[in-house]
């Protein structure tokens, strides 16, 4: 009897790893409603608003590949709890931020302990995994949706009723911090690598072959993040300015992505598990290429809206998979791949949406969307890089 089948299928770490992905969506998704907020009571301009908020992608893209040595030296369930906290602790900063730099280095801390906290929960989401020897990562991250919605939710509530940013930053902190401490308890003890079959995977050199499967992963990984993006950047002035949508319709596109992209994710484990990573990656990226490709090719408010929710569906396994297959690459130390991974799609994330400004600019926004069936493609050739059924 192999070591994972003895030691059974922990149940509560499951829970416990659930409820940290949705502590960490709650948490950054809390001050997205307060924004308008926080440019008011700082006077900013909205160049200055966007440059602030660029901090926070910086500070994860910086802070990202710190996440593998960080996990090696303190594991991956003790960096998962307590850098939430810190996390949550950084929404106060933000609510008490009285100038521009202060606001802008909050966000900035926040990014960077975001890119730590999504490389350890992901790290011990794969441990939980590999004990119960089916996918279940899937399911993290459907719930890491739901908690951005309730954070969303709630910040709303506090803008709707002028709640100060500080009770509220702070309020939504203290519960944050408190429900992550909790989760501790229920996490896996020991190493990281205790639950793999053939002990712990040797701390070696990346070889070439290595660095290369890690770069493809993020890059198949950055396809997926790209087309989630380009929904949120994108979308609402696509719809308003080329399509005439009224104000209350221009969310729409985002809004049915990410509700389609949720619902794939709380499906997808069964999905995966019946069909392989690759197969049901393969088939998303031929969904974003024929549902947003025709959405392009005859535009309309209904057309764009539908194209974006089935592209939302066809990427929700991609991150994850992408994660479990780097956290499968032998000869890395635990975190290391993942963190790797995490620093490349965020790359993306920082290079994607200027690109298709400048498209906007030159030519027009619909054929900047182009970038959403390109990345359809690049999911599609890159999901070989995912183990099969």
């Amino acid at each position: 009897m192999s070591e994972i089948t003895a030691v059974g299928k922990p149940v509560a770490a499951r829970l416990a790893v659930a409820a940290l992905f949705l502590i960490n969506g709650a948490s950054f998704a809390s001050v997205v409603p307060r924004y308008p907020d926080l440019k008011e009571a700082l006077a900013l301009s909205n160049a200055a608003l966007g440059t602030a908020i660029a901090a926070f992608p910086l500070g994860a893209l910086l802070a990202g590949l710190l996440a593998g040595p960080i996990l090696a030296r303190w594991r991956s369930a003790a960096v998962a709890v307590w850098c939430s906290v810190l996390q949550a602790s950084a929404l106060v900063t933000i609510g008490l931020a009285g100038q521009w730099w202060q606001l802008a280095a909050a966000l900035f801390v926040a990014g960077a302990l975001d890119s730590v906290v999504d490389v350890a929960m992901n790290a011990h989401g794969m441990r939980v995994q590999r004990r119960y020897g089916r996918s279940i990562v899937n399911s993290f991250h459907g719930l890491w949706s739901v908690g951005a919605i309730v954070g969303g939710l709630a910040g709303s509530l506090a803008a709707g009723v002028a709640l100060p940013l500080p009770l509220h930053l702070g309020m939504a902190a203290v519960v944050l911090a408190a429900a992550a401490i909790a989760c501790g308890r229920f996490l896996l003890p020991g190493h990281d690598n205790a639950e793999r079959e053939e002990g712990r995977t040797p701390r070696v050199r990346p070889r070439p072959a290595l660095l290369f499967a890690l770069l493809a992963v993020g890059v198949l990984c950055a396809a997926g993040v790209l087309v989630e993006d380009t929904a949120a950047s994108w979308g609402a002035v696509y719809l308003r300015d080329s399509l005439g949508a009224a104000p209350a319709l221009a969310g729409m596109v985002f809004v049915a992505l990410q509700a389609a992209q949720t619902v794939g994710r709380l499906s997808g484990d069964r999905i995966v598990n019946r069909f392989g990573y690759r197969a049901v990656a393969r088939t998303g990226g031929v969904l974003v290429v024929v549902a947003v490709g025709a959405a392009l090719l005859w535009p309309s408010i209904p057309t764009t809206v539908i194209g974006f929710a089935v592209a939302g569906w066809g990427i929700a396994t991609i991150i994850p998979a992408g994660f479990h297959a780097a956290d499968e690459l032998p000869g890395l130390p635990s975190g290391a791949g993942l963190a790797v991974v995490g620093w490349v799609y965020r790359l993306g994330t920082l290079a994607v949406p200027p690109i298709v400004g400048l498209l906007a600019d030159a030519v027009s926004l619909r054929l900047g969307l182009v970038v959403v069936p390109i990345a359809g493609v690049a999911i599609v050739l890159l999901a070989a890089r995912l183990p099969g059924k």
